[in-house]
This record gives structure tokens, sequence and C-alpha cells, in this order.
């Protein structure tokens, strides 16, 4: 399904694959050979969407931008089934595994790997053919990687990053209430955007 928002509609190359069920909304750009596979989500929030040749997006992937992160992936690019890419940097010949996160900001650099349910948080950086390994948690730049079981010494570099104000504007610091209060206004004002939304 193409889906024109905020007066955008997709562009694809000709020679790319969208399938029925995939979803493809906004300000995006598909390049040649390009394969977005059934059940997956390209949807331009605002910011830009870029894919480029020869790249894979298989099964229920979500990739988003927004206002503030659009979205860049390069050439020979493969997304594996479920995964969450949003607001970051895919260098050419990177592979995000079945599973991985990708948050605003990073950046995953030439070759490569987010291994399954490997997790890149924000404004982090992979560097040239290094690896996620499987559920780890790779944060910061210069980058560190952890197992999910770490949580103090992932906190310990996550919390000075802000994660609720670099992504959606609202400090950390005020009570866990009103930061999910704040964050919801945000994000249904900014989704209401999509009741206006047409089908090309």
């Amino acid at each position: 399904m193409l889906i024109n928002h905020l007066g955008k509609d997709p562009i694809i190359d000709t020679n790319a694959f969208i399938a029925p069920n995939a979803t493809i909304c906004g300000d995006v750009r598909i390049g040649k050979n390009t394969r977005i596979m059934y059940g997956a989500a390209v949807i331009a929030e605002g910011g830009t969407i870029e894919i480029g040749d020869n790249c894979v997006v298989l099964e229920n992937a979500v990739l988003r931008s927004t206002v503030k992160h659009s979205l860049k992936i390069g050439n020979e690019v493969l997304i594996g089934p479920n995964a969450h890419v949003v607001g970051c940097t895919v260098e050419d010949s990177v592979f995000i595994a079945t599973g991985a996160s990708i948050f605003h900001g990073a950046k995953l650099c030439k070759s490569s790997v987010v291994k399954i349910n490997g997790v890149v948080h924000i404004k982090t950086t992979l560097p040239e053919n290094e690896s996620v390994p499987i559920g780890w948690i790779a944060i910061g730049n210069p980058v560190k990687m952890f197992p999910a079981e770490k949580h103090d010494e992932i906190w310990s570099i996550q919390e000075p990053l802000n994660f609720p104000k670099y992504v959606y504007g609202v400090d950390q610091e005020i009570e866990a209430e009103n930061t999910m209060y704040e964050v919801m206004k945000m994000m249904t004002n900014a989704l209401k955007a999509h009741k206006d939304d047409t089908i090309i």
C-alpha cells in the first residue's frame, strides 16, 4: 500500500518490488532492485526515508523517520524480519538480523552487523566491520557492548543520553507519570496528521 502523507508520495524505482501488503508512507525513496517484503512498514513521519539499491527489507520489519530524525539506508543492506530501524544512518553492506532494534541518531558503518535481537542505542556509532552479538546492546560513541543483564552498566551510559529529551523533546528529569503524559501528548498530536493521508 502506497500512502501520501503530508503531501509527499513515495518515490520507488521501477525495478524495486513492494509486496502487496507492505506499507510505504510519505517522503520515502526506494532504489533499484530493492525488495520490501510482506508486512513490512516504511513510514516517514515528517522526516525522509532513503533506501538505496539492492536492499532487502524482510517480513514485518518497521522502518521509521521522524521530524527530527530522518532515516538513510545505503546499498546492499539486509534488514531482517521484525527488525525496528528508526531515524538513523545505515551505510552500505550492513546486515541487521531478525528482531534487531536500531534507534535515533545511531550510525551503522559499512559492513557492520547487528545479530539477532541486538540493540544499537541512540547516538551510537557502530564502526566498520564491527558486530553486535546476539541479544547484546551497543551504546555510545566510542561504542561499548554489553549483554542485557548488565543493566546498571548500560544505564550509566544511557542515562546521560536522555532518551526522552533526544527522541521526544521531554526531559527525563520530570516524574515518570508526567514524562509519559508529555510524551503521549506530543505523539498523539503529531500522529493526528495521518487523518489526512490518502492511498495512492
